[in-house]
């Protein structure tokens, strides 16, 4: 899984600057005011699943699934529920990586 970095959006805005998702998934920063931008400029749809830890009442907490239709682009948001209490961030997994680009803002909150 690679790594992705997170840009901080400053006061006069921020160039969002994509990457390719990588075939293994990736891993990004949790929190309040994250999130993960995903551009799929394949002719298919695409989905994106962020893993969900945890139980509640001894039943796992499904895993949050968005598809990304083709030559759309999402801002999903990556809040603390997706924190991986092991390595502290959010794992991502792609059904498919063909043309799927991703990047990971923060906004800042108060």
């Amino acid at each position: 899984m690679a790594a992705l970095t997170t840009t901080v959006v400053g006061p006069s805005g921020t160039a969002v600057a994509y990457t390719a998702a990588a075939g293994g998934g990736d891993t990004c920063q949790t929190g309040a005011g994250v999130l993960l931008l995903v551009k799929n400029g394949d002719a298919s749809s695409h989905t994106v699943t962020l893993a969900t830890p945890g139980t509640v009442n001894g039943l796992a907490i499904a895993d949050r699934q968005v598809t990304v239709a083709a030559g759309a682009e999402e801002a999903i948001p990556v809040t603390n529920d997706y924190r991986n209490p092991s390595t502290g961030r959010a794992s991502i997994t792609y059904d498919a990586v063909t043309s799927l680009q991703v990047a990971v803002l923060r906004v800042p909150v108060s």
